[in-house]
């Protein structure tokens, strides 16, 4: 992927930059695998906001992406890569020897006309292959990787990130994230050879409010300029500090640094050593 760079004709143009798409082979979702996509405007099912700050943006279509990839020993072909709105990464179109097609997220290193396998055997560690862990070689970065076997893809699914086969012992596999924290998951469970591809994604400067508005997102508005009775952080004469220890949220809670995580949560065993506290003063 290339990232094109405006020059500074105004002030929304100086320092953004937009996706080039140099990468793109087919313009047209595959009709069979799309449906609408119904936004919600950040409410639940009671009509209350739930999440702030969400409503608008462009009209998008979901695309069904395959993420169990249960036709095993089936080679597919990369048909096309296709841009996706409601992600950062690549879709491959995959198309069977029926006539069959399915999406995945493409993992980097990838090109049209490329053959990939899924299976529950071992087979070449190529990217693009799936296969379980307890297969893949110690040292290779993996995508798209199962929680648990037969669950389909949750984790490492981003535009560029890769997770690090690190060992395989006692039909437990050791994966080190891309958050840096150092987990245990089931060696049956499958992983994509290869980290995610379109690793330009995060490099891309949005520059004015309206592109993020065509996202879906809606204004948001600092706590500290407005009246204490709308936000703890309120009042004062002029830019003040938010004059307490700590961030707090509209409600008053603490905003940062608190605890999310369950303690007694049963997964917290697979946990090794936990992601680097990036905000920690060294």
């Amino acid at each position: 992927m290339a990232i094109r760079r405006y020059n500074p004709t105004t002030n929304a143009r100086r320092n953004s930059s937009v996706d080039a798409f140099s990468d793109i082979t087919k313009t047209e979702p595959e009709k069979s695998l799309v449906r609408f996509r119904k936004s919600s405007g950040g409410r639940n099912n009671q009509g209350k906001i739930t999440v702030r700050h969400r409503g608008g943006g462009a009209r998008r279509y979901m695309r069904d992406v395959d993420f169990l990839s249960q036709k095993f020993d089936m080679p597919a072909t990369l048909a096309a890569i296709e841009y996706d709105p409601n992600r950062g990464a690549r879709l491959g179109l995959l198309e069977y020897a029926g006539g069959e097609k399915a999406y995945m997220v493409l993992p980097a290193g990838l090109s049209v006309g490329d053959v990939i396998v899924s299976s529950q055997n071992l087979i070449e560690a190529k990217p693009g292959n799936r296969m379980p862990l307890k297969f893949i070689p110690i040292g290779i970065m993996v995508s798209n990787v199962e929680l648990r076997p037969g669950q389909g893809g949750k984790l490492v699914r981003g535009a560029g990130v890769g997770a690090q086969l690190m060992a395989v012992e006692n039909n437990m596999a050791t994966l080190r994230m891309p958050s840096t924290e150092v987990r245990m998951i089931s060696a049956d469970a499958c992983a994509t050879v290869g980290a995610v591809g379109n690793s330009d994604h995060n490099l891309i400067r949005w520059g004015k409010a309206g592109r993020m508005r065509h996202k879906g997102f809606r204004p948001t508005v600092r706590g500290k300029a407005m009246n204490p009775v709308d936000h703890p952080h309120g009042g004062g004469e002029g830019r003040n500090p938010i004059g307490m220890k700590a961030p707090k949220t509209p409600w008053g809670k603490k905003a940062l640094g608190v605890k999310t995580r369950d303690a007694k949560k049963h997964s917290s065993k697979f946990i090794i050593a936990r992601r680097k506290n990036k905000n920690k003063k060294k």
